[in-house]
């Protein structure tokens, strides 16, 4: 058996030290098992193939501000019958990010919107796309933020790069008064590039009033729902159905 400090050097000049981990169970293994030394030489690389990508993923989870515990696996899709399991699961092999098609899930608060969003934004991740996701308010305020500085353009860019775009929570609050601009922008940017998944818990039907400007909105929203699935949710919020029932007062009459 080598000793792992005489490989040391050599895998680290070779950026292979993450095989160690994994060396000496390998070793113990082909002894046990008698493999042949290309089998032994096979398997090691796989180990170390296998934590390079998964290192990838996470990175790209991290930079992307992916939640990992949101999957389609921790959805409960029992609670509430009205969402199309089978369509989220298509969604899930991603198809819709391959061909730059964007997905619109429309909800009222509390049905999972958020959850199911993050969920394919997830596999897509596990499929070697990059991904960021945000609020909607959020990214619209860091866009207003960057016409002060000189720095929107940049800014835009970080929004239009990634395969896929959460927005999240588009409608709950009020636009800021570049709001209508900006958002058009980030999806005039990604027309026919890149892939965009945006959550409301408005109506489609509603969405124009939200622009404030005619123009902006039927230009904007004709570019996001060109080719899109819509994802309709109805039904009970999970949150409220998870609140401990108050409890009634057992105070005696007066």
């Amino acid at each position: 058996m080598i000793p792992e400090h005489q490989l040391t050097p050599y895998l680290k000049q070779l950026r292979l030290s993450g095989v160690l981990a994994t060396l000496e169970v390998r070793l113990e293994q082909a002894i046990r098992e008698q493999w042949s030394f290309v089998e032994f030489l096979t398997r090691v690389l796989q180990d170390e193939a296998e934590r390079r990508q998964q290192k990838q993923l996470d990175q790209r989870l991290r930079r992307g501000k992916v939640v990992p515990t949101k999957t389609l696996e921790s959805f409960d899709f029992s609670f509430n019958p009205s969402i199309n399991r089978q369509q989220l699961l298509d969604l899930a092999a991603c198809g819709f990010v391959r061909k730059r098609r964007n997905v619109l899930i429309c909800g009222q608060t509390g049905v999972g919107k958020s959850h199911l969003a993050q969920a394919l934004a997830n596999e897509a991740a596990r499929q070697g796309f990059d991904v960021v996701c945000t609020a909607a308010h959020q990214m619209l305020l860091h866009l207003h933020a960057g016409r002060a500085d000189g720095s929107v353009e940049r800014r835009l860019q970080s929004y239009a790069k990634p395969a896929l775009l959460v927005i999240d929570d588009f409608g709950l609050k009020p636009l800021p008064p570049s709001g209508p601009a900006d958002l058009y922008d980030v999806i005039n940017d990604r027309y026919e590039r890149g892939s965009i998944i945006l959550t409301s818990n408005r109506a489609v039907a509603e969405w124009p009033e939200l622009f404030g400007d005619p123009l902006l909105a039927s230009a904007g929203l004709d570019r996001l729902a060109h080719g899109a699935t819509v994802v309709t949710i109805t039904g009970k919020s999970y949150r409220l159905s998870q609140r401990p029932a108050a409890k009634e007062d057992t105070m005696p009459a007066p």
